[in-house]
């Protein structure tokens, strides 16, 4: 498995680990009971379990991106050190900004994604070249 592959592996399962922490969290707020339901009228999660939720709805928006970029360079040949590299940083700042989301702290978050989203940007520069 290319480097690029095995990044997008582990970007979806820190997306599934995001999903079990964004569940446990509105669990301790609202309830199985009421999770279990059909979630009509359910209430905004607050603290932790608020953070947890909106970080993982954010690494599905962009973990549909870095999918797409790291697929499009597997099959049309083009991935290489810089593509790979690009992953790497991709998943090691989303699990950076996954994690400093869920403590709290905004501006280090917003630089946590800056750097994932640079990580994207290498691989699309990349796929851009071979045109």
């Amino acid at each position: 498995m290319s480097p690029d592959l095995k990044y997008l592996l582990f970007s979806t399962i820190l997306c599934f680990v995001q999903v079990l922490v964004a569940a446990s969290g509105a669990n301790s707020q609202v309830g199985l009971n009421t999770l279990a339901g059909n979630r009509e009228g359910l209430p905004d999660m607050t603290g932790w379990a608020g953070r947890a939720k909106r970080a993982h709805l954010n690494m599905i928006e962009n973990l549909v991106l870095f999918a797409a970029l790291v697929l499009i360079a597997a099959a049309a040949g083009k991935a290489n050190a810089t593509t790979a590299m690009g992953a790497m940083i991709f998943f090691w700042a989303r699990l950076a900004y996954a994690i400093i989301y869920l403590i709290g702290i905004p501006w280090l978050r917003t630089i946590a994604w800056f750097i994932a989203v640079i990580g994207m940007a290498m691989i699309a520069w990349t796929l851009l070249q071979a045109l």
